[in-house]
């Protein structure tokens, strides 16, 4: 088998894939924080991961993946204290949004979500260790890490640690990319903030703790893989690192995979601007989410994607002939009536697999797995209309089509049914067309094809698409 290579941001180079435990990868997500709708370039991380996550299964890779939930920070907390709610209340509609979109976009479920608030008690274990390995002060009821005490802070960043002042700390989650500061692992309680007892005082814990304890739960100490945007390398990733390894005097994560920003026109996203988007707002103006899922992978993730209606519209067009080629070689592979065919379908399907695979092994070079794909699918439509493609070769390239779905997650996982007055319009025209009567086939197609409802006629028979 050959090996995966991906660009590990720790020390900027591609790494081999060589899982700690053989045949298993521990992978870890950085999962949303519930207070608000995730926005697309969100939705792109995640489906970036659930790539990474397919490509290793197929593979042959036994994958456990854990994408955490941060119910607590200081965004949640201000987000319940404005609605007058509780916390529980105010992130729960918001975890449904998450897996609601999600779901939508085909991203297959990690092993296990673990909620911040359900794993406190490992973060004050966690912090109690490092106190008694000497890398913590306490100050005004919070304690804090003290990254003077870790001599390799900022080697995932890069960040200038000259900018530092000794006993300069910061007690919000997220802050100045610019700043290097002690950071917050403990929170001293405050009047109207959820608060948990602790051998430091009531309080509740900083975000950066959150991540480091239940990945050590449930992946162990050291372990494969952790993802996230690049938003998450300084400070929040940094930290962990540091929190992490001066806890456990071990490596913490062999590499780390960051996806970049999405840019909306050409812009940063931003609500001010007006280019803001949802996965809802998207889908009320153009209803596939398979077109969204086609272009987030027609970048790599390591490169910035710019989102625009254009794009999407393309995307859309291009899924629509993937479907259209499936469902046409499937036809054939149906067939009783297809004769024994020229087409060497095993030869060109397993040339197709290794240069799909080629190239998502290299770093998930999604754009370049998506252009094997296309030549591919001309090939084989090209030997069903030359009538040089027989049944067993259709049902051999349509594996291989749906191999490569596997890992790109575009195609529906079951066919899609008409209504019953429709599928009688469709058996009226084929009626009508027997009968030699063009006029009425042609009524009825139009009629269709104002619902919404295209018919295309080729060797295999007539086949329909949605508009």
């Amino acid at each position: 088998m050959n090996s995966v290579r991906l660009h590990n941001t720790l020390g900027r180079r591609l790494s081999e894939l060589t899982p700690l435990e053989p045949g298993h990868v521990r992978l870890y997500t950085c999962g949303p924080t519930v207070y608000n709708v995730a926005h697309i370039g969100n939705l792109r991380t995640f489906v970036f991961e659930d790539v990474l996550r397919r490509h290793l299964l197929a593979k042959g890779y036994r994958v456990t993946q854990i994408m955490n939930l941060t119910d607590v920070d200081d965004k949640t907390i201000r987000g319940a204290q404005e609605e007058g709610v509780s916390l529980p209340e105010f992130t729960a509609k918001y975890e449904e949004a998450f897996f609601r979109d999600i779901g939508r976009l085909n991203v297959q479920p990690a092993e296990r979500y673990p909620k911040a608030t359900d794993h406190v008690p490992e973060m004050i274990a966690l912090i109690e260790t490092l106190r008694e390995r000497g890398h913590t002060y306490e100050s005004e009821g919070s304690v804090y890490f003290r990254i003077a005490t870790f001599p390799d802070y900022g080697k995932l960043s890069r960040i200038d640690l000259t900018r530092t002042r000794r006993g300069e700390r910061v007690a919000e989650d997220e802050y100045e990319k610019e700043d290097v500061k002690d950071f917050a692992l403990w929170k001293g309680g405050k009047p109207g903030e959820p608060s948990w007892p602790s051998p430091f005082g009531a309080g509740r814990p900083g975000w950066h703790i959150e991540c480091s304890a239940m990945s050590m739960k449930y992946l162990g100490r050291h372990f494969d893989v952790h993802t996230g945007a690049v938003d998450n390398i300084f400070p929040h990733h940094e930290n962990e690192i540091a929190q992490s390894e001066a806890a456990t005097g071990e490596p913490f994560v062999e590499i780390w995979l960051h996806a970049e920003h999405l840019l909306v026109e050409g812009e940063k996203m931003s609500k001010s601007k007006g280019n803001f988007y949802t996965l809802d707002d998207v889908l009320a103006r153009r209803d596939d989410t398979a077109a969204l899922r086609y272009l987030f992978l027609s970048v790599p993730y390591r490169r910035k994607l710019n989102f625009t209606w254009d794009a999407l519209a393309g995307a859309a067009a291009a899924v629509d002939r993937i479907r259209s080629a499936a469902a046409r070689i499937g036809e054939v592979a149906a067939s009783p009536t297809a004769k024994a065919g020229a087409f060497d379908a095993k030869e060109r399907g397993e040339k197709f697999r290794a240069d799909f695979t080629a190239a998502m092994d290299d770093d998930l070079n999604t754009s370049e797995a998506l252009g094997a794909l296309f030549p591919y699918l001309r090939e084989v439509n090209l030997a069903t209309d030359e009538g040089s493609l027989d049944a067993a070769g259709a049902s051999t390239a349509l594996e291989a089509i749906r191999s490569a779905d596997r890992v790109l997650g575009i195609l529906p996982a079951k066919p899609e049914f008409l209504p019953a007055e429709i599928e009688a319009q469709i058996e009226a025209r084929n009626a009508a067309r027997k009968r030699r009567d063009f006029a009425e086939a042609d009524r009825i197609r139009a009629a269709l094809a104002s619902s919404g409802i295209l018919l295309e006629d080729g060797p295999a028979g007539t086949r329909w698409k949605k508009a």
